[in-house]
């Protein structure tokens, strides 16, 4: 497999903080990488950085493509619930739509092509008929579903995905791996969840990240190896015939 992504000794600080360090990874073509961890273990602030909106305090991101080295890849990104203004008067179409705002003329209008293709989005992601309709009147699988369409209308080369699980009832939650598994045989997908149990079901790597990264090349993974990295004991449950993995209670003495 060709690599698209690596990342080599990173380190991030925020206000003298060192939030991650010595981080290292490597991201290929068609890949499906799960990133698990504690809650302000650093997860967000790694696809931050590879999103180019954090800069790091060391280390280096580099691109690929067709195993030489590039200055960016083109990325789709679904941000966490809470970083979404519910009240901003847009339509889904227009948020679709703004998945293109880097391919429009600079006259700044989208052309008949991108209104297709947005609406070819629309279609597929069970929106058809609400395109007119504001975001803040959207059920919260609806507006998840919008804003996936935004991250994939541009034929991305990578998606990135934070904690998508927070939108959604569990019905949608199927059909959005099921979309992703289709999206998956056309880009890579990096997705962080607290979700261990569904990660371990849908993924076909696994990084944990709590201040510095371990990395698993398969989804197999020990409970073992979640106690390791997440430095507490966890609880194997039965969810159906799906070992559902959840982190346990932990006493700090």
């Amino acid at each position: 497999m060709e690599p698209l992504i690596t990342v080599t000794d990173l380190s991030v600080a925020y206000e003298g903080h060192i939030v991650l360090h010595d981080i290292n990874l490597t991201i290929y073509e068609h890949d499906f990488l799960g990133i698990i961890g504690p809650n302000g273990g650093g997860k967000t602030t790694l696809i931050k950085c590879i999103l180019g909106l954090l800069k790091q305090k060391s280390g280096t991101i580099r691109f690929y493509k067709e195993n030489k080295e590039i200055n960016h890849l083109t990325m789709g990104y679904l941000p966490q619930y809470n970083a979404i203004d519910r009240k901003f008067p847009i339509s889904v179409e227009e948020v679709i739509l703004s998945g293109l705002s880097a391919k429009k003329s600079l006259a700044g209008r989208y052309t008949n092509e991108h209104r297709h293709k947005a609406y070819e989005i629309i279609s597929r992601m069970g929106l058809d008929g609400l395109e007119k309709r504001a975001i803040g009147q959207l059920s919260g699988g609806q507006l998840q579903r919008a804003l996936l369409g935004r991250a994939i209308v541009s034929d991305p080369e990578v998606i990135i995905l934070d904690e998508p699980s927070t939108y959604i009832d569990k019905q949608f939650e199927l059909a959005l791996y099921k979309i992703l598994a289709e999206i998956n045989n056309d880009c890579a997908i990096i997705l962080v969840s607290h979700d261990i149990g569904t990660i371990l079901k849908e993924v076909k790597s696994v990084a944990c990240v709590n201040e510095t990264l371990n990395y698993h090349p398969d989804a197999g993974i020990t409970t073992e190896w979640l106690e390791q990295n997440f430095n507490c004991p966890i609880e194997l449950l039965g969810h159906g015939d799906l070992p559902h993995r959840i982190l346990g209670e932990h006493h700090h003495h």
